[in-house]
């Protein structure tokens, strides 16, 4: 959605990190820990309560969610309802929307320093330039404001981890005239014991990303094939 409105409105995409983005938020749960091995203190059971939350824990990603979106809307931005996590904001005629991921920002603005000043005030971020790689997707923007999104890095690593560079490209994600039924499943142990050496969860899983990232043209195929994924076969 970013990139559309991006491309659409001709903003700048950028990208920042937060430095050490779950100590910025306060602790509003109680939680324990056992001690680290060569740091204890106290009595033998004794246990730390936490003043920080650590990365990883549940309770940390509420609060850092929570510190912000109150950081958005001081700043005037407003939270989208289509996804909680972009935030659009629209001062003076100046349009920014924000995407983040735990602690990274993909921004597109019409004022790129505005959108970064405004956040450094509140967090030390790390400003991480225009935007070229994320979530495993090549972005270009050209001159005119369209945006390319590409994954073709991302499936030639997928090619590779299956053994299938060398696979022949065909024009279609389904060969024409291909059924696949249940007819196809295996039908004795010895076809089960083969087809368990098959990674046939981790390939379908990696498919779902190109579809839906770049390459809406594989949900259909992509259905058909999880309808087998308890009991695939070789056609499958």
């Amino acid at each position: 959605m970013v990139y559309a409105i991006a491309a659409a409105r001709r903003l700048c995409l950028w990208q920042v990190d937060f430095v050490s983005a779950f100590l910025n938020s306060e602790n509003t749960f109680d939680v324990y820990m056992e001690q680290p091995r060569g740091f204890e203190e106290g009595e033998d059971g004794y246990i730390w309560k936490l003043k920080k939350m650590l990365y990883g824990t549940m309770q940390e990603v509420h609060n850092w969610a929570e510190n912000l979106d109150k950081t958005f809307e001081r700043h005037s931005y407003y939270k989208s309802c289509a996804d909680p996590q972009i935030h659009p904001g629209v001062i003076n005629e100046e349009l920014t929307l924000t995407s983040t991921w735990t602690d990274n920002i993909l921004g597109a603005s019409s004022t790129i320093e505005k959108a970064k000043a405004e956040l450094s005030s509140s967090y030390k971020i790390k400003d991480l330039g225009e935007v070229t790689l994320i979530l495993g997707m090549q972005i270009t923007q050209n001159d005119n404001g369209d945006v390319i999104l590409s994954q073709k890095a991302y499936a030639q690593c997928m090619l590779n981890r299956f053994n299938m560079s060398h696979c022949i490209p065909l024009s279609t994600p389904l060969p024409l005239g291909i059924l696949l039924s249940m007819d196809d499943c295996p039908a004795t142990l010895q076809e089960i014991d083969e087809m368990k050496s098959t990674p046939y969860y981790e390939a379908l899983g990696s498919l779902m990303w190109l579809q839906v990232a770049t390459c809406s043209d594989l949900s259909y195929i992509v259905n058909v094939l999880s309808r087998f994924s308890h009991n695939s076969g070789k056609s499958h």
